[in-house]
């Protein structure tokens, strides 16, 4: 609808500047007709002043085929030259008829090649220079045709100045729609990457989470009638998970409402809450031990420490979920300059269920059969972004002596001071 209005008003605007030019011309073409006097071999003649209906009727049709000018501009060109040049043929003054041809002049110019422009405005030039002193009053240097080449030239220039101009405005509004584009897809690619980023914590909080008291749940209801003791410590370290990863969601949940309600998020998870998650994953029932290697750094970015504590809480979900009973871990965090490597190892055996109950195979749970031992579970590829967040890389897989290893080495900024290292 946008489009139908512009080219109605534009078509219009056309049809009124073409009858405007064709009243000008016509009546210049009229006052042109007034008697004047012409010096020939020192005989004084007079020109008639009353032109034919016919020489009218060329003017009005040159300036008529103006409202096609912005339509089919070359076309326009020729057929207002042809009329003006057979106007001048015929003896009459072409003065305010050259109107007209600067005018179709002017568009050719702004809407094509100037190859085509100064092509058409040579043709147009010679053919009424000629016309003009062949049957004209002035001979060849006098009346129009001493002046008419400058105002051809003109009307060129200015025609290929303005579409210069337009071209500098489209390639502006080009580059501005670009750069709009450009925004909007980066908003949605930080969008689908904070997405991501959420699905990633929720994933990692609500599976460490439920499988701790998965398996809490199943130890209570086991030894509830024979070891009510044993029940009610296994009801306390459910309780506890369930706390935590309720802080943990709550916190994840407090990042979505930012917008609306302000900053009021809880602190990101850190190396520092690394014993409490060794803790609870010994209550878990399986046994983990946390060692820390070298002097952590200061000033450690937040998002590093989240990364390094998401992937050891993974691991551990993995080994809570996929290790069997009776297994151990162990946590180990070194800090080296430039790098923090994490290690989390476990001696159990990975079980798949089979039909009827069976156990199958050594592979991990969260994992398709076929890809077994390759690291190619979703909880493990998460790991994997995160450590390449940070320039680093990730290794999964069994141990030669049994279990699962999960390797990771985190790049740290450097600017980040080490103790014990100088500059």
């Amino acid at each position: 609808m946008a489009w139908a209005e512009r080219w109605t008003r534009a078509w219009a605007f056309d049809v009124l500047a073409a009858i405007a030019v064709t009243l000008i011309a016509a009546a210049g073409s009229v006052a042109e007709s007034r008697p004047r006097v012409h010096v020939t071999s020192a005989e004084l003649r007079f020109i008639d002043a009353h032109q034919p209906n016919f020489a009218y009727a060329l003017v009005v049709l040159a300036g008529l085929a103006l409202i096609w000018r912005r339509v089919r501009p070359v076309p326009t060109l020729a057929v207002t030259v042809g009329l003006v040049t057979a106007y001048a043929a015929a003896g009459y003054v072409p003065g305010a008829a050259l109107l007209e041809v600067y005018v179709a002049l002017y568009t050719v110019a702004t809407v094509e090649s100037r190859s085509t422009a100064f092509t058409g405005g040579a043709v147009a030039a010679a053919m009424i220079f000629v016309a003009t002193g062949l049957g004209g009053p002035f001979g060849w240097l006098g009346g129009t045709n001493s002046v008419m080449v400058v105002c051809v030239v003109a009307s060129i220039a200015v025609g290929i100045a303005v579409n210069a101009r337009r071209q500098v405005f489209v390639a502006m509004k080009e580059r501005a729609e670009r750069a709009e584009r450009d925004r909007e897809e980066e908003a949605r690619r930080r969008v689908d990457a904070e997405r991501m980023r959420i699905a990633r914590e929720l994933h990692d909080v609500v599976a460490h989470t439920m499988s701790m008291i998965n398996i809490q749940a199943g130890v209570a209801a086991h030894v509830l009638d024979d070891k009510p003791g044993q029940a009610a410590e296994a009801l306390a370290a459910i309780k506890d998970a369930s706390r935590e990863g309720l802080r943990e969601l709550r916190a994840i949940l407090n990042v979505l409402r930012q917008a609306d309600f302000g900053d009021g998020t809880a602190p990101a998870p850190r190396l520092g809450q690394l014993p409490a998650l060794v803790d609870a994953t010994t209550q878990a029932g399986v046994a983990t031990t946390l060692r820390l290697d070298g002097d952590p750094p200061g000033g450690l970015p937040e998002g590093l420490e989240l990364a390094a504590y998401r992937i050891v809480q993974e691991s551990l979900t993995n080994v809570l979920r996929h290790a069997g009973p009776g297994a151990s871990a162990s946590v180990t965090v070194s800090f080296q300059p430039g790098r923090l490597i994490l290690e989390v190892d476990d001696d159990g055996q990975r079980v798949l269920v089979g039909p009827g109950g069976a156990g199958i195979a050594a592979a991990p749970v969260d994992m398709p059969a076929a890809t077994a031992g390759t690291g190619a579970g979703a909880g493990i590829a998460g790991m994997r972004e995160r450590a390449g967040a940070f320039g680093g890389t990730l290794e999964a897989g069994p141990r030669p002596d049994g279990g699962w290893r999960v390797r990771a080495v985190l790049e740290v900024p450097a600017a980040v001071a080490v103790p014990g290292e100088h500059a």
